[in-house]
């Protein structure tokens, strides 16, 4: 399971470019900060690799496995 936390997400975009499977896309919904936040539009594409969290400057994702951690 995927989270993104809109309340630290500034809208940079970086995991949706750097995503290998290309499991996000950019929101067309504004957020409460007044940026689009990336939205999860193919989950079950991700493949765990952790690579969204490790770009993401405001630690706003998080990637869980399969058993919740």
């Amino acid at each position: 399971m995927i989270h993104i936390n809109t309340k630290y997400c500034k809208g940079c975009l970086l995991c949706v470019e750097y995503c290998p499977k290309k499991v996000y896309v950019k929101s067309e919904k504004l957020s409460k900060k007044g940026v689009f936040p990336p939205e999860v539009k193919f989950p079950e594409n991700c493949i765990k690799c952790h690579l969204c969290e490790l770009m993401c400057p405001d630690f706003a994702i998080i990637v869980e496995d399969k058993n919740g951690k």
